[in-house]
């Protein structure tokens, strides 16, 4: 190599000096790396002594041989003298080949590099030795590759190691310049874009000028998606759709689709959650206010409540990735506040409420969402009902949830399974948007008044809570505090001018509307008072103030259509009084039995009264356990065998199932055949076996508010169902005498009167 060399360093001029009085000309250079000495140099002949461009003198000295550093020695002048060994260069066959490889990949460098005036220089190196020294000029190789260079005598092995070290270098540059293209390509794509933006900006802005209208704000889609709060993953999905509308054109119809579900996207509140209350004394207080009775159901909020404020209080957040949200079942007759409730729960938890009707829902797109392909396609109803309450921790009641249908649509309440999942709704999806959507923190309460149609999975994922009706105190209560005041201000009454005594609106509750709810009492309520505010527009005087007794219900609403029966359908031997649960609620049901005349010819038993096949087969059941054991009993069996028995049970418009009724089957039969009436204040439950054990049946909390409604006394209930007493108001248990049986003896003996006359008279 041929190098300038600045003479200002007191070495390299002593150096120089040393060397014209020498009379050689010739000077070592060592490289000097971390302050120490390399263990070889190069051997220089200075070819001049002149000053560079700047005005600092220099020397030019051309490099012309290898040299190993020996010992030091003494010389003429202030230089530092060495003994230097010069290294002869070594070569062997692979050397030429090497060196053709190497001059490809050093041109290879210096085209990439725009160094073209190099290129013809190195082309016409011929010499392995020379090509391989001509890496000192190499920018890309440091100082250590350098002095390994000046130390290595053998070319081949030069040659071996460099073409090593420039392939290393060209694949950095591939990937730098790999890089830098695609960074390039990035920042021209964005200013392209930017461009066009600003162009079909510029042309809206013209074409809406053209029509008369301005572009608003609403309209860019983008900057409104950029603006809003919402997820990550939500907001990348929504980008998505809003650089397809921009790429589609106006005219088509896709342009609509993709409007709509941006417009349904930032209509949902995606990060929005209302703060629950944590007092919950005045929760409690809350539902306390709005309904009488439902204790279970106060419980359970009561308890939500009272946890998630305990995990607030300790710092503690989600579970599991997921929040503790709740899926209550309210499963009662109609009438006893189902719906309200969900009101009342949402107040006293500080959160919005939302209610989805589903009675009739038969396509499963309505829970789902549609597919966005379908014309007209909208998100499902639980996506509606988040939107609707602007929040995503509502309280969303799921009305009429067994009333829900399924056809070749698809099952609604399969689709349902995931949304009232606990462990599954964190990750929702619905079709219609395709992005997540958590309900982990939704506050579910389903309605229903019959578990039976509810399918059995989608029961397993929430909570039941049983409401079976009021009793005749907490009716009052509710018509006084409630139901009372609403009807005056929808009447366009004041309190102080009619009042409503509670023995009337006991009367009305006992006599007038014999139901589990209140909705009846309502409405003879306002029936009352839509005849009282007729009275004052035609111009009768009532007074400043009206009181309404029990007395005065008979001139507003005629007489009492619930007058108690039981002893007049009971006086005959053949009638006993039975229990049943229905949508309504309990109720009152009478069995009646005869037997035919032997001339008839038939020996069986005919049923009527529109019944189930399993109450059929009860009645089966009776009649087969009394000609086994009627003799045991007392009874003249021998007329079953000869005489076609008859069982009915009245209201035969009324569809009739169920085992509970089997004990008043045979009641009734053994009633018959003894000629002993059943007593009139006495009504029994329970289904019966074959071998006369009264077995346990479900719903007797409402059976005992029926039978309290009803004005009777003494209930026969199977002894195994003696726990579900604890259910009952203790009201109502105050005024029924309740006996637990377990087998039919103790049913014939409790329900009959004694006996007073043959018991063949009333057969014959």
């Amino acid at each position: 190599m041929v190098v300038p060399v600045r003479l200002a360093d007191t070495e390299a001029r002593a150096a120089i000096d040393a060397a014209q009085a020498s009379g050689a000309d010739q000077v070592l250079l060592v490289p000097r790396l971390d302050g120490k000495y390399a263990k070889a140099g190069t051997l220089g002949e200075i070819e001049q002594i002149g000053r560079l461009p700047g005005g600092a003198q220099a020397a030019v000295i051309r490099g012309v041989g290898r040299v190993l550093i020996g010992a030091g020695t003494t010389g003429p002048g202030a230089a530092l003298w060495v003994g230097a060994t010069v290294l002869d260069e070594t070569t062997d066959d692979r050397s030429g080949e090497l060196a053709r490889e190497y001059k490809s990949l050093v041109t290879t460098v210096l085209q990439r590099r725009g160094a073209w005036q190099v290129i013809d220089s190195v082309k016409q190196v011929n010499e392995p030795a020379e090509l391989s020294d001509l890496a000192g000029y190499a920018s890309y190789l440091n100082n250590e590759q350098k002095s390994w260079l000046l130390e290595t005598s053998d070319v081949s092995e030069r040659l071996t190691k460099l073409i090593g070290w420039v392939k290393d270098h060209l694949a950095e540059l591939e990937v730098s310049e790999s890089i830098q293209k695609d960074v390039q390509e990035g920042m021209e794509k964005q200013q392209r874009e930017f461009l066009l933006r600003q162009q079909l900006a510029a042309v809206r802005k013209e074409l809406a000028e053209l029509d008369g209208t301005t572009a608003s704000e609403e309209e860019d889609y983008r900057a409104r998606v950029e603006a809003a709060d919402l997820p990550e993953h939500v907001r990348k999905a929504a980008l998505a759709e809003v650089d397809k509308l921009e790429r589609t054109a106006e005219q088509s119809p896709e342009v609509g689709w993709i409007r709509t579900w941006l417009d349904t996207v930032l209509e949902l509140p995606w990060n929005e959650r209302t703060e629950d209350g944590y007092d919950i004394r005045e929760a409690r207080a809350i539902l306390d206010a709005d309904h009488a009775g439902l204790d279970d159901v106060k419980e359970r909020i009561t308890e939500y409540l009272a946890v998630r404020r305990r995990r607030a209080d300790r710092g503690l957040g989600v579970v599991g990735g997921r929040r503790s949200g709740a899926v209550l079942a309210l499963v009662g007759p109609p009438g006893v506040g189902k719906t309200s409730l969900g009101e009342s729960v949402a107040r006293a938890m500080g959160r919005k409420f939302v209610r989805v009707a589903l009675g009739g829902v038969r396509d499963e797109a309505e829970i789902r969402g549609h597919r966005r392909t379908y014309v007209g396609a909208l998100p499902g109803r639980i996506v509606r009902a988040i939107t609707e309450a602007g929040s995503m921790n509502p309280v969303v009641l799921l009305d009429e949830i067994d009333k829900v249908g399924a056809d070749y649509r698809g099952d609604p309440t399969a689709a349902l399974l995931e949304v009232l999942d606990p462990a599954q709704n964190h990750t929702f999806r619905d079709h219609y948007l395709e992005v997540e959507l958590d309900l982990s923190d939704v506050v579910f309460l389903a309605t229903a008044n019959v578990l039976d149609s509810i399918p059995a999975p989608l029961l397993d994922r929430m909570e039941l809570v049983q409401l079976d009706g009021y009793t005749e105190d907490e009716k009052v209560i509710i018509a006084r505090d409630h139901l009372l005041p609403r009807q005056l201000d929808r009447a366009g009454l004041g309190a102080e001018e009619v009042t409503i005594e509670d023995s009337a609106l006991r009367l009305l509750a006992g006599e007038y509307t014999r139901e589990a709810g209140v909705r009846q009492l309502e409405r003879s309520i306002a029936r009352v008072l839509r005849k009282v505010t007729a009275k004052m527009a035609l111009g009768d005087d009532l007074g400043d103030s009206l009181t309404i007794g029990a007395a005065d219900l008979k001139g507003y609403l005629g007489s009492p259509k619930f007058t108690p029966e039981s002893g007049e359908r009971t006086a005959l031997p053949g009638v006993a009084t039975g229990l049943a649960v229905t949508g309504a609620g309990g109720d009152v049901l009478f069995v009646e039995a005869s037997l035919a005349d032997k001339e008839t010819g038939h020996t069986g038993v005919t049923l009527t009264g529109q019944l189930g096949d399993v109450m059929k087969e009860s009645a089966q059941i009776a009649l087969s356990y009394l000609r086994s054991h009627g003799a045991e009993l007392g009874l003249p069996v021998g007329d079953l065998a000869e005489r076609n028995a008859h069982i009915h049970v009245p209201a035969g418009a009324v569809p009739k199932d169920g085992p509970s009724a089997g004990v008043t089957m045979t009641t009734a039969l053994a009633s018959l055949l003894s000629g002993r009436p059943v007593r009139s204040e006495v009504a029994m439950t329970g289904e019966v076996s074959l071998t006369g054990r009264v077995l346990p049946i479900g719903g007797v909390k409402q059976k005992l508010l029926a039978a309290h409604r009803a004005g009777l006394t003494t209930i026969l209930i199977p002894k195994r169902n003696e726990p579900d007493l604890e259910d009952v108001p203790e009201s109502v248990l105050a005024e029924l005498t309740v006996h637990p049986v377990s087998d039919v003896r103790q049913v014939l003996e409790l329900a009959l009167e004694p006996a007073q006359v043959d018991a063949r008279q009333y057969a014959a």
